[in-house]
Formats: structure tokens, C-alpha cells, sequence
């Protein structure tokens, strides 16, 4: 079986490549096979998300090579775009100090540059743009910020890219733009797409604010609760976001998928729930409905699975935390919830949806017909237990003997979780940087600082930091258990999928 594959096309970004790259992610695009869950092109390579049940490397290894000798996916007429950028970055006089230059140089050099955007993803709509001039070129920050602002325009190794939105990153701020490069409300949605050419041109004015969100709670269908208090990030989502990669949406969809299935199972097989994160809300029943609530999250009660039954008026308090970071209440039918490119799951970084506030009212989904309640749910549960959480990891594309072997023999603690992934404290690990490219599900990713970061449901798509390591796909739903302050131990996996690579 394989869980992945990187098709390789050379060696770091080049025009010739970059053309190769694009031709075939156009063949993709146009006739997807079934087995491929997304695709996400990056200076040299496509990585790929696959069904680990119906493909093997060497049919893979065969479709890839029939697919680049195929006709088509000519490229289209490459267009310039032209930014304006206020130079301010908290990091100009510090990436002048370290090219030996004034920063008002750092300024000319950088707008004086004609750039080719190799990539899109990491975030929505984040451009990877190269090639800086040499005076600029410097390696990322040893650990990431936190929070980057929108709009930022930073510089990594070679490239150079703007934030579209608040998020992670490790790149080196000089300015920020003054146009948005992402807008989920506006035609066209992403300002740049690979193969444009940009300049950027400083200029001084306001930073445009964030746009307004997309919001997904839907306005039909039958009213059957009204949150009171709205918990600390309850999210109404779906199994997830496929074939998006490529615009740098997350998959997003439930940490606990596990938990996830059991709650919409015991309604009948509902296609949405909501995700109630570390605390849960408090809801008004507006008629009388029976939920599914599973997960070691909030609401947890030793039971891992049940359903509950609430008259007219009655409230359904969920605000204890549980042993774990989520659980999931589902109702018959399903939520009503609008899709953004086919898909209700928030993506909070991309402005896609948002957490539940009070006062908002949930409905179910107009179409749903009386379902049979499984009023038992008896899973494999995903059990609170002492000591560290076990992980399996399998070899990642960087993989070497000595950063495996610093994952498998010391023990993790949880200094910061969410969404996007665990960051991990303890034992430094080997790391570095890499080519920005596709970031698997589950990757174990260590930037120069050493510390590892494990990245889940609502990871940036494209990354340049180095990937050990990739966490079993059977433990994603243990990993979405986690949080601050668990302690994690990495084993080796034994019979896992393989990650494989293909040269083209």
C-alpha cells in the first residue's frame, strides 16, 4: 500500500521545471483519477495524497510516467502582476544588517526584481516566488513565529512570498502588501496562480483589512438549537476539504475523525457535526431532538459514546472539559451548513467559516428524512490512558538514522496545540531546510531550531522545513486527541503504508 508520493520533475526551481510541473498538474486537474485524493504542486515536484487501498507504487510509478508523455496541458499566456508594498517588515534592518547593505537597498533590490510564482499553497493563496537576488538570499528563522501578520511579504533562501492571511512562519519580514492577494468573496478568488510573473512596487497607504468570512451556518432548514454559550471553539464541519490542496486550502475536517464517524453513526449516518474543542457550549433545545455526542473531550462522562434525548427547552450543557481535546455532537440528518468549494469545514486561516457564537441558532438540514437512531455505540474507543501517548511514525520524505532515531528514543511534551499541528518539546531533533514542497497529513516536520512540529488537520499545504518523519494515519485521531502539556512518545510503525517517489 502507499499513503503518498512526490513526482520529482528536478532540482530546485528552474523555468524549465517549473513549465514541466504546471503542464502535468493541468493533466491532473483535467481527469483526476479516483484513487487520488489531492495534488499539490511545488518548484520540482507534485505531491500527491492517495488512497492507500486501491494503488501500489509501481502502478503509480506507471500512471506518472504515461501522464508526462501524454499531449496536453499546454501552458497559457504567463501574465505580470504588479504589487505595491509598504517596507516596513519587523525584519528589513536585520536582513540589511546580515547582506551587509542599507535597508533602503534591501528595498531596491527586492522591487527591482521580476519574479516567477513557482507555487501556491501553504496557507490559501500564499504565492512561492523566486528567485531573490543573491544579497537577499538567507536562510528562514531558526524557530517560527507564532503569528505572522496578513499581508506580510517575507523572504526564504531564494524566494520570497506574501502572507494572505495571520498564520505560522518562519520567513523573513520586510513589508506588507497593500492589496489583498486572497479574497474568498472576489472573482478571482487567488490574485496569483503559477506561472505569473510579479514586480512589486513600494508604495505607501493602509494595509487592507482582513476580508469578511465565509460564513457556512446555513439560513434553511429546521431550527432545533440555539446556543446559549458558545464553548471555546465549537466548529460545524464535514469529513473535509478534498482536491484544494493546490490553493493552499487545508483538508481541515474533524481532528478525530474516529470520533467523528461514531457521532454521525449513531444518527443514522449524518454527513456534519460539530467539533467542541477542549470546552464545550451550552445549548437550548428549540424542539425536541435526540444528539450523539462521542469523543474524550468536552462533555466526556466515562462514556465514549451516547446519545442524548432533549425536550422542548431543555439545555445540554457541554462546557466540562474532558481527559481529551474534542468531541463531537451530531444530530439526525446532519447540521445545515453552506460548501465552500465543496466543503462546510472551516478553514480558519482562509476566512472559511467560523466558531459558533451565542445567540446562533442550528439547523437541521432541510432534506432530512426520519433515520433510525442507533442509541448504542460500541468503537475501539479512543480511552484516556497515563503516562505518554504512543505514536507511530513511518519513514517521511527527509528521513535519516539519526533524526528517527531522536524521535524514537525520547519522550515529547505539548508546548503549543491547535489545529494545525502539535509543537513539541524535549529532545532536540536533526532538521533543516528543504525546497518548499507538499506537506503530507501527519508530517513531523523540524525546522534548523531542532524542535519538531506535528502537523495535522488544518497544516499549511506547502512547506519548506525538513519532514523526518510522517505519523501513521491510524493515529491521526489519537494525535487530535492531544494537548498542552500531554507527554508523547514515537515508535517506528511496523507494516505501514510507504511514501513513495517517482523521478519524472
Amino acid at each position: 500500500m502507499v499513503q503518498g508520493a512526490y513526482l520529482v520533475f528536478g532540482r530546485g526551481p528552474s523555468l524549465a521545471v517549473a513549465r514541466r510541473v504546471a503542464a502535468a498538474a493541468r493533466k491532473i486537474e483535467a481527469a483526476p483519477p479516483p484513487w487520488l485524493l489531492d495534488w499539490i504542486p511545488a518548484y520540482d515536484s507534485i505531491f500527491l495524497e492517495l488512497d492507500a487501498t486501491a494503488v501500489s507504487c509501481p502502478r503509480l510509478e506507471a500512471w506518472a510516467k504515461k501522464l508526462v508523455l501524454e499531449e496536453g496541458g499546454e501552458g497559457e499566456a504567463e501574465r505580470l502582476v504588479e504589487l505595491p508594498v509598504r517596507y516596513d517588515g519587523p525584519d528589513l534592518a536585520d536582513v540589511a544588517e546580515r547582506a551587509g547593505i542599507e535597508p533602503e537597498e534591501v528595498v531596491r533590490l527586492h522591487a527591482g526584481t521580476e519574479y516567477r510564482v513557482y507555487a501556491v499553497g501553504f496557507t490559501p493563496g500564499f504565492p512561492f516566488m523566486a528567485e531573490l537576488p543573491p544579497p537577499l538570499r538567507m536562510p528562514r528563522r531558526p524557530t517560527p513565529r507564532a503569528r505572522v501578520p496578513a499581508h506580510s511579504v517575507g523572504l526564504a533562501g531564494a524566494q520570497t512570498g506574501v502572507y494572505p492571511q495571520e498564520s505560522p512562519g518562519g520567513w523573513n519580514l520586510i513589508g506588507r502588501t497593500l492589496v489583498r492577494v486572497y479574497d474568498p468573496h472576489r472573482d478571482p478568488i487567488f490574485l496569483l496562480q503559477p506561472g505569473d510573473r510579479v514586480r512589486f512596487l513600494p508604495a505607501e497607504g493602509e494595509v487592507p483589512p482582513p476580508p469578511e468570512l465565509v460564513e457556512v451556518l446555513g439560513r434553511e432548514g429546521k431550527p432545533l438549537l440555539r446556543v446559549l454559550e458558545p464553548g471555546l471553539l465549537t466548529l460545524p464541519l464535514d469529513r473535509g476539504r478534498f482536491r484544494a490542496g493546490r490553493y493552499g486550502l487545508a483538508r481541515s475536517g474533524p481532528m478525530d475523525a474516529r470520533a467523528f464517524e461514531a457521532a454521525t453513526r449513531m444518527v443514522g449516518g449524518a454527513a456534519t457535526a460539530l467539533e467542541l474543542n477542549l470546552v464545550g457550549p451550552l445549548l437550548e433545545a428549540l424542539e425536541e431532538v435526540t444528539v450523539a455526542l462521542a469523543g474524550i473531550g468536552p462533555g466526556y462522562d466515562g462514556n465514549w459514546g451516547r446519545t442524548v434525548t432533549l425536550r422542548k427547552g431543555e439545555t445540554l450543557d457541554l462546557r466540562r472539559p474532558g481527559p481529551g481535546a474534542r468531541s463531537y455532537l451530531a444530530l439526525p440528518g446532519g447540521f445545515a451548513l453552506e460548501r465552500f468549494m465543496d466543503s462546510a469545514s472551516p478553514d480558519l486561516k482562509g476566512r472559511i467559516g467560523r466558531p459558533l457564537a451565542a445567540g446562533d441558532v442550528l439547523r437541521q438540514e432541510a432534506s432530512t428524512q426520519p433515520r433510525r437512531l442507533a442509541r448504542t455505540w460500541s468503537p475501539v474507543p479512543l480511552e484516556p490512558r497515563e503516562g505518554p501517548v504512543r505514536l507511530r511514525i513511518l519513514p517521511g520524505p527527509q528521513a535519516d538514522a539519526e533524526a528517527l532515531a531522536s524521535l524514537t528514543t525520547a519522550t515529547f511534551r505539548v508546548g503549543h496545540a491547535d489545529r494545525m499541528g502539535l509543537r513539541l518539546e524535549g529532545a532536540s531533533v536533526p532538521g533543516g531546510e528543504v525546497t518548499s514542497e507538499g506537506v503530507p497529513l501527519g508530517a513531523v516536520q523540524v525546522p534548523p531550531g531542532g524542535a519538531p512540529m506535528l502537523l495535522l488537520a488544518d497544516r499549511g499545504t506547502i512547506g519548506g522545513y525538513a519532514k523526518p518523519a510522517v505519523l501513521h494515519p491510524a493515529d491521526l485521531s489519537r494525535a487530535g486527541q492531544l494537548k498542552e502539556g500531554d507527554r508523547v512518545r514515537f515508535v517506528l510503525a511496523k507494516n505501514a503504508p510507504a511514501y513513495c517517489t517517482v523521478a519524472l
